[in-house]
């Protein structure tokens, strides 16, 4: 009669009646409800329109029944007044930065006042966010700087990065060309030293032959010959080129160089017979006249054991005729003679 009496459970119930009547009937399940879309003010004054969904589950429906007229409506109402609170502590960055702990200080602070309505709120979810047109153009030209910013930067990096590698490849490229260069030089001055020593090992093998060849009894003839293709091929070389030579009075008279260049020879053989090894061969042949001046070089080698001079620093001029000759030929035999006697003194 207008008193509550008891709470129906699900299953089967006996009602009295006129007595007994239903007066309030509650969903166990949760229930979603929609909030109105409403404006709210931000910490840093900028002025929005936001709506969002309520989940919700009614734990006690004596409570839900009998603590509020409209659970829903003043749930609802709820939703509404704490976001409007919970936005005005926070700026506008934060809004779309901290959206998930919005949400769950909006929960938490339905959930301390609709404890009294037998109402437990699960979560809530903002849906919609809607700025000024002004706000709106603002923050699309601040994140359009920010992408221009990000994309220099990028750019900057990538051109700094490309002008690190060409450097780091032009380094690298010098320095295998430095070492390629030294070692091309390695190469060419060790391959030039091999070469003057194959040279060097060739030409004493020679001499030694040449020696061995003239110490035979039949030597003079090949001699003779290879004065004369010597003197030939040496005309030949100077025919070549334009050059002011002082030659001779008889320069093609073959025969007669040839006699001096033998007479030459045997005696230096014949002086070298007689001078101990191991000394060196200065002789000197002096004619009366000064422009006839035969000297040996004071440079010598060794052929065969024995030191004579080099074949062509020898021979300073040779003679223009026999009646020279002669004098030529008797001053080395005073010079050999002079020299036999300072030797037994």
């Amino acid at each position: 009669m207008g008193k509550f009496h008891r709470i129906l459970e699900p299953g089967l119930n006996l009602l009295w009646p006129i007595v007994d009547k239903i007066k309030y009937v509650q969903s166990l399940k949760e229930i979603a409800i929609d909030v109105p879309k409403q404006s709210a003010i931000t910490s840093d004054n900028v002025t929005l329109s936001i709506d969002g969904v309520l989940y919700l589950r009614i734990i006690d429906p004596y409570l839900a029944s009998y603590g509020v007229e409209d659970p829903e409506f003043a749930i609802t109402q709820l939703a509404q007044t704490t976001m409007r609170s919970e936005l005005g502590r926070i700026s506008l960055d934060k809004v779309f930065r901290e959206r998930e702990s919005l949400n769950v200080s909006i929960v938490h602070s339905i959930n301390k006042a609709s404890e009294a309505w037998g109402i437990t709120c699960l979560r809530y979810e903002i849906r919609d966010i809607k700025l000024p047109n002004r706000v709106h153009e603002a923050m699309q030209m601040q994140v359009e700087a920010e992408r221009k910013k990000r994309a220099a930067i990028l750019e900057s990096e990538g051109v700094r990065a490309a002008d690190i590698n060409v450097a780091e490849g032009k380094r690298q490229a010098r320095i295998l060309g430095s070492e390629a260069e030294k070692q091309e030089q390695i190469n060419k001055a060790s391959g030039e030293a091999q070469a003057m020593l194959a040279v060097a090992e060739a030409r004493a093998r020679g001499l030694k032959l040449v020696a061995g060849a003239l110490s035979l009894p039949e030597s003079n003839n090949a001699a003779s010959l290879m004065v004369a293709e010597q003197y030939v091929s040496a005309f030949n070389k100077l025919a070549r080129t334009n050059n002011t030579l002082i030659l001779p009075a008889n320069a093609g008279d073959v025969s007669n160089l040839v006699a001096q260049a033998m007479s030459i020879y045997s005696t230096v053989t014949a002086h070298n017979k007689q001078v101990p090894h191991g000394e060196p061969i200065i002789p000197e042949i002096m004619s009366e006249d000064p422009m006839y001046k035969l000297s040996l070089n004071e440079k010598s080698t060794t052929f065969a054991g024995q030191p004579v001079p080099i074949e062509d620093e020898s021979l300073a001029e040779y003679y223009s005729d026999d009646e020279e000759r002669q004098k030529a030929l008797q001053a080395q035999k005073e010079k050999k003679q002079q020299i036999a006697l300072e030797k037994e003194t």
